[in-house]
């Protein structure tokens, strides 16, 4: 059953190191994931998943322990998904959206739950992404999620995707549905929309509202905003 959930964006310069000089702008963002995570704990589960977008066509799966990096981003780091000594030996690297997931945790001194991760590919349609979230959400015990991904990436004209203007009705919608724990309305993302602005966190945020399905939790939004023309919403549900 799951029992809470916390969505944060994935975008590598959450990580200080990542983002250097320009490290300062994403305090708020950084500050509001540490809230939602002290969410997740207070809500003592069993099991927590880590979901976010990734290169797959359906999704993958990654144990406590998994390693991953932000090489990739010209910076050498390494993180390890879960609590502090997992032993888990994996010859697979953690995408990018877990990794930032790891750090969270690393940053929060995670020492929970075990903790596993899910990659989801963003043609993954929305029936199916709730299908993989009722899996989740049926695992005995108490579950909890951190869920990754960002909003639309153009919102401005120096945005990853140039400017839309359907970009800032989309993240308005995302961020009243995640912040209200909207299931119907989370569900109802156009996935094609969704992908034409480059939202990333589409099928993630569809897998959280399937695994909600059989639960009663209220949502909090923490944190909405478009730095650097990318829309990254924080929220918390409990």
């Amino acid at each position: 059953m799951l029992v809470a959930a916390a969505v944060c964006p994935c975008p590598p310069l959450l990580v200080p190191e990542v983002a250097a000089g320009a490290a300062p702008e994403l305090d708020a963002a950084r500050t509001a994931c540490s809230d939602a995570l002290a969410v997740l704990a207070a809500a003592r589960p069993d099991r927590l998943v880590v979901i976010g977008p990734a290169d797959e066509a359906g999704r993958g799966t990654h144990p406590e322990g998994t390693p991953g990096s932000f090489r990739g981003f010209g910076v050498d780091l390494a993180v390890r998904l879960g609590r502090p000594g997992g032993d888990t030996v994996s010859d697979r690297e953690l995408p990018p959206s877990l990794a930032v997931g790891a750090w969270l945790l690393e940053r929060a001194r995670w020492s929970g739950a075990p903790v596993e991760g899910v990659g989801v590919g963003e043609p993954l349609a929305p029936e199916r992404c709730a299908e993989v979230g009722r899996e989740i959400g049926a695992q005995p015990g108490r579950v909890a999620l951190l869920v990754m991904g960002d909003a639309s990436a153009c919102r401005t004209l120096k945005a990853p995707g140039y400017l839309d203007e359907r970009a800032v009705p989309f993240d308005t919608a995302v961020a009243r549905a995640l912040g209200a724990a909207d299931l119907a309305a989370i569900k109802g993302l156009d996935a094609e929309l969704a992908r034409e602005l480059m939202a990333a966190g589409r099928a993630p945020w569809q897998v959280l509202a399937g695994a909600a399905e059989d639960a009663v939790l209220s949502g909090t939004l923490l944190y909405e905003a478009a730095p650097y023309g990318v829309g990254y919403v924080v929220a918390a549900w409990s």
